[in-house]
């Protein structure tokens, strides 16, 4: 059952708008509950673990994928909604979805799908993640997609970041004119929270980030302090991970005062308050908010920009495009499955999902099933 002491703002399974399909349930889960089940027993939330973060699959076990990532962001969201008496459920079905249409390989995937698709109506990883959920899932007997309750399905189209720019087209149902829930704009910070501090982690550990310079950033050096002092005789990699652990809590709890200030301020009382504010109420206060850009500089130009990192980027570029010409121009090469699938979506759209669906390993296989002559198809 639905939590009791949910804030009157908060979005509530029983004020749902309903799902696109009407269904008979088996049980009596809760919508959001329900939307959450399905989206972690879909194909393509399986399929985020061999989905690059940062380092393709193949450079080790120990880096985030998709996948973890993902757990990560839900762990953090869960703890943000909490603290301000929203809906947990909507906000794990959310972070658990918020990836679901990101390529192998990244953001370079993604910028060489909608490099590639610009004739065909591009390509963008909120839509696709979108698409999925409404058509490319087959799980159901009358329906495709996951049927999802509308409110899942307006926070996924909704998400938010520097990569993502969905153009509205046919999206209206979705009331762009109108701000999502609270529990949709907590994916948007914990999101950021989640992947500068594992990739704080990751870059440490492959040896891209130098941690003498990291020291340098403001947000960080003070938050080791404070694990400092809290513990003198720490080092090494334990000291590393209370760091991370202590700054995951820090931007947290200044996003739960920060927001609950914003909404005190601007009289919030009821859902549709949120959606009639004139921007998102969720964000950090005004210091952090700048301790955190200047981390995210540092990441963007010493680990994102590190040369090894951009010789993936370039061979994944590279190979990317040869696959969706190379089918493009042959679609016979297609699986069968895919092949009956043009009718009704387009070559090209057919295509870019096949493509877009790919964890890197099977990319990379793919590639060498199609150009390796020595390679069994």
């Amino acid at each position: 059952m639905e939590r009791t002491d949910l804030a009157d703002y908060a979005a509530r399974s029983d004020r749902s708008r309903g799902r696109r399909h009407e269904e008979m349930f088996k049980d009596d889960r809760s919508a959001y509950e329900r939307d959450r089940d399905r989206i972690i027993h879909s194909a393509a939330f399986r399929r985020l673990e061999y989905k690059t973060q940062v380092f393709v699959n193949h450079e080790g076990d120990y880096y985030r994928t998709r996948l973890t990532h993902s757990l990560e962001v839900a762990q953090i969201g869960r703890g943000i909604a909490r603290r301000l008496r929203l809906n947990e459920d909507l906000v794990e079905a959310l972070a658990l979805a918020h990836d679901l249409g990101h390529t192998p390989f990244g953001h370079t995937g993604e910028e060489v799908l909608d490099r590639l698709m610009t004739p065909y109506g591009g390509f963008e990883h909120n839509r696709q993640s979108l698409r999925i959920v409404e058509q490319l899932e087959e799980r159901y007997p009358n329906f495709n997609g996951l049927n999802l309750t509308w409110e899942t399905r307006e926070g996924i189209i909704k998400h938010s970041s520097d990569y993502d720019c969905p153009d509205q087209g046919d999206l209206t149902e979705y009331r762009f004119d109108q701000r999502p829930t609270l529990e949709a704009q907590i994916i948007d910070l914990a999101d950021e929270i989640a992947y500068n501090n594992h990739d704080i982690d990751d870059g440490l550990k492959a040896g891209y980030i130098d941690p003498d310079e990291l020291h340098a950033v403001e947000l960080w050096a003070e938050t080791m302090q404070l694990v400092t002092r809290k513990y003198p005789e720490l080092r090494g990699e334990r000291l590393v991970y209370q760091t991370i652990s202590h700054l995951i809590g820090l931007l947290i709890l200044d996003l739960v005062a920060e927001t609950s200030r914003r909404m005190q301020a601007a009289g919030i009382e009821t859902l549709d308050d949120i959606r009639s504010h004139p921007v998102n109420l969720v964000g950090f206060s005004p210091k952090v908010a700048a301790q955190n850009r200047a981390l995210k500089g540092f990441l963007r130009a010493k680990l994102y920009h590190h040369y090894k990192v951009e010789r993936m980027r370039s061979k994944a570029e590279r190979f990317l495009t040869m696959l969706f010409e190379s089918f493009c121009a042959s679609p016979l090469l297609l699986p069968f499955a895919y092949q009956a699938r043009f009718a009704e979506h387009g070559r090209e759209r057919v295509i870019c999902d096949y493509l877009a669906g790919m964890t890197d390993r099977y990319a990379l296989n793919e590639y060498k099933r199609l150009f390796d002559p020595f390679e069994r198809v």
